[in-house]
């Protein structure tokens, strides 16, 4: 796919566009990226479930090709305008669904370019499991680290050929992409990360050599860490060995730091979920975009 192809694609993406053409491509595109809930997810909590307007975004599905493989993603931006700063939005194990979708048009709003690549793409589509342990067996253990790496540089690559700056790049992510989240800031392709409750560390394998505890003194960019003091699956003494490897490493793993909410158990900001907690939600939104513009991701 060409440069140009790539712009074609996103710029067609325009609220209101009622064109033959402009129908035809969200059709084609569209492929459930971001639309709906995950099946695995359902029912949802429809009354605490936050709904972000497209008024004044371009805002779809696109694609962007990666060694010979077009990888779907969701992107959202406000229309029209170029030089934007960057945030990388990095799926649960649900995969790029309305919850995910919605996020980026948050960041959107804000005025950045937000991207949510498909992390599986290859692997299968996760949106359609209904049984979490089979999700994780079929899909989600197949899933290599560098090839997750990779096509963070693609959506990145993407996002300079379609306005934004990715010299303000930043990164964000939600449970499996929490954890993405760490191990991309040490790569110096952003310039901040915020991990929501993304695991801290694990068992090496061929798919998964390092985990972020591993890749923690070696950041090189510093990463604000949102998690909750009742998540079951990651321990607080994870937390604190995380802590004291950050201590030790460079300064940007020393610049980073954590927050944890005392009530909160894990996937507190997924507000579609009974997991949610409005409060620790909206904390953590706040000292995030904080984070961003503290470290030139604004």
């Amino acid at each position: 796919m060409s440069l140009d192809d790539r712009r074609s694609d996103f710029d067609s993406l325009r609220p209101g566009d009622s064109t033959a053409q402009g129908a035809t491509r969200r059709t084609a595109l569209k492929a459930a990226i971001g639309v709906g809930y995950a099946a695995a997810v359902l029912p949802v909590s429809a009354q605490t479930a936050v709904v972000t307007s497209a008024e004044g975004l371009k805002a779809g599905p696109i694609k962007y090709n990666v060694n010979g493989f077009d990888v779907p993603a969701y992107a959202a931006a406000p229309a029209g305008k170029s030089g934007l700063p960057v945030i990388l939005v990095i799926q649960e194990i649900f995969g790029v669904h309305e919850y995910i979708a919605d996020t980026c048009r948050r960041f959107a709003q804000l005025g950045y370019l937000a991207i949510a690549p498909e992390m599986y793409a290859r692997q299968g589509d996760p949106r359609g499991y209904t049984d979490i342990p089979k999700l994780q067996a079929d899909i989600v253990t197949k899933v290599p680290d560098a090839q997750a790496m990779a096509d963070l540089d693609g959506a990145l690559a993407y996002a300079k050929a379609n306005g934004g700056d990715i010299s303000k790049a930043g990164i964000t992510g939600f449970c499996w992409g929490g954890r993405i989240v760490w191990l991309y800031a040490a790569t110096g392709k952003v310039k901040a990360g915020v991990a929501w409750y993304g695991r801290l560390v694990g068992t090496a394998s061929e798919l998964t050599p390092k985990h972020p505890v591993d890749v923690a003194a070696s950041l090189q960019a510093p990463v604000l860490g949102l998690y909750g003091g009742k998540d079951q699956g990651i321990p607080l003494d994870t937390v604190d060995k995380m802590k004291a490897a950050l201590a030790n490493g460079t300064p940007a793993a020393k610049a980073s730091s954590f927050v944890v909410y005392p009530e909160a158990g894990h996937a507190f900001h997924a507000d579609y979920r009974p997991s949610y907690i409005k409060s620790a939600a909206d904390d953590g939104w706040q000292r995030a975009t904080a984070w961003f513009k503290a470290n030139g991701v604004a």
